[in-house]
């Protein structure tokens, strides 16, 4: 058989059992929120999306671009070809690029998002019902300068103030980080593997791939493949330092227009339908090797909203938006630090407004830890269930339970549609007092709903 052919054969035998795959344990017929249902489209779309503390760029780092990246190809009979060049992956502030406005070429904040709408451009796969772009690796900077009045304090903008509650070491500690790209390849005619590596400490000397260099920040994805068998194994690796020491790297599922978890910028993703509680359930396998110390909050799962407090949909104006999150912490070291009872505008004793800087937006989070009344919806019920050494394939009844749950809502309101236009796992790794390293493995990630009936 030709060379091409097995790669055709291959394709379909992968299609042919995620379709049976699809089909629930329950009898019920399952369709696929995500363009690539369970990582198994040999054809990969993958992207990265930095931000700092408060969900902008405020500055590129040197030599590096925008930090938008993406990497996007079609099979050939023996090769791959990709979508994105090198080129457009270094776009950076200043450089036009097709379908740039005059107003974001100059503007960092802006050009990072309309470049994530051109690299989107670039990966897009039509579909059904709407096309959809890549899976999102997203890297986010915890260091916040209090002197310099960037972030707004819920939504409104906010005068600088004395540092001390949060980590900075001075100027420039809320950069952007080295981002460095290895184009996936076709290795020994048969097995794909491709990444993105980087610090946050700029200047430092990683060509020797050394990621646990002593006091030098570090995270890693790489992702790799066997042609026409199974899923995509995304690798991820993150490192604090002393100098970065709240850094969080989170592989996520996001719409494909509109906003994603909140963010106030049009976004691509993979959600080529949304999932709204109470009908969907996420299906993944994780693997986690080492847990990032007590501090590491690490998300079994987190899905983001978006909708007014009057329960309308987000429009853009970050006054009155508020950006809604629902987190699953596996740590059995880690507590849950944010409160279940109402957003910062209507506070509710005891309780704690968590980081009301980090968005661009006002927020309310719903923390959630393993507890034995979960069962019903697949989540852990005890503590240590899914940790290091008890790598699992989970089905979360996401939709059902978070359908459930308390989110403030003005009184007499008609109930806010939970629409979640982003899906994640990953962890967050707060303030450590030292250098800690997460390290885990997710594949088979898919968002499956039940049609409605005609």
């Amino acid at each position: 058989m030709k060379k091409n052919q097995m790669v055709h054969v291959s394709l379909f035998l992968a299609h042919v059992l995620l379709l049976i795959s699809l089909h629930g344990a329950s009898g019920k017929d399952y369709i696929s929120a995500v363009g690539d249902p369970g990582m198994r489209r040999d054809e990969l779309r993958v992207a990265l999306e930095a931000w700092n503390f408060c969900n902008e760029v405020g500055a590129e780092a040197p030599g590096m671009g925008s930090p938008r990246a993406a990497d996007c190809f079609n099979l050939t009979s023996s090769s791959l070809r990709h979508g994105v060049s090198e080129d457009d992956n270094k776009l950076g502030v200043g450089t036009p690029f097709p379908g740039i406005s005059q107003g974001a070429l100059n503007n960092v904040d802006l050009y990072a998002a309309e470049k994530e709408l051109y690299l989107g451009s670039l990966c897009q796969v039509s579909d059904s019902p709407k096309p959809w772009q890549f899976w999102m690796v997203m890297l986010k900077n915890g260091n916040f300068d209090t002197k310099s009045g960037l972030c707004p304090a819920n939504g409104k903008k906010a005068a600088p103030f004395s540092p001390g509650k949060f980590p900075c070491f001075g100027s420039g500690c809320m950069n952007q980080p080295i981002v460095n790209h290895q184009e996936t390849e076709l290795l020994d005619g048969d097995k794909m593997r491709g990444s993105f590596s980087g610090s946050y400490d700029l200047g430092s000397d990683l060509s020797n791939g050394n990621g646990g260099a002593d006091g030098i920040s570090f995270y890693e994805v790489v992702w790799q493949k066997k042609l026409g068998v199974g899923s995509w194994v995304f690798s991820h690796k993150l490192k604090t330092s002393k100098k970065y020491p709240w850094l969080m790297l989170y592989l996520r599922a996001d719409a494909t227009q509109g906003y994603s978890g909140g963010y106030h910028y049009d976004t691509r993703g993979m959600l080529k339908t949304l999932p709204e509680s109470p009908n969907f359930k996420v299906r993944l396998t994780l693997d986690i090797k080492q847990g990032g110390g007590p501090k590491s909050q690490f998300y079994l799962i987190d899905i983001g909203s978006c909708w007014k407090n009057n329960g309308q949909p987000c429009n853009g104006d970050v006054l009155t938006d508020v950006t809604r999150y629902t987190e699953m912490i596996i740590n059995p070291e880690t507590p849950a630090w944010c409160s279940p009872t109402g957003n910062a505008k209507h506070l509710e004793q005891p309780v704690s407004t968590c980081d009301p800087y980090s968005n661009p937006q006002a927020q309310e989070i719903m923390q959630l830890l393993p507890h034995p009344i979960w069962a019903e919806y697949g989540y852990p019920t005890k503590q240590g269930q899914g940790w290091v050494g008890d790598a699992r394939t989970w089905e979360l009844d996401v939709g059902a339970l978070s359908s459930r749950l308390y989110f403030y809502q003005d009184p007499g309101t008609t109930p806010a549609r939970r629409i979640w236009g982003s899906v994640d796992v990953g962890t967050e790794i707060f303030v450590s007092d030292k250098d800690e390293v997460a390290e885990w493995t997710l594949s088979d990630f898919d968002v499956i709903f039940t049609p409605k009936k005609e």
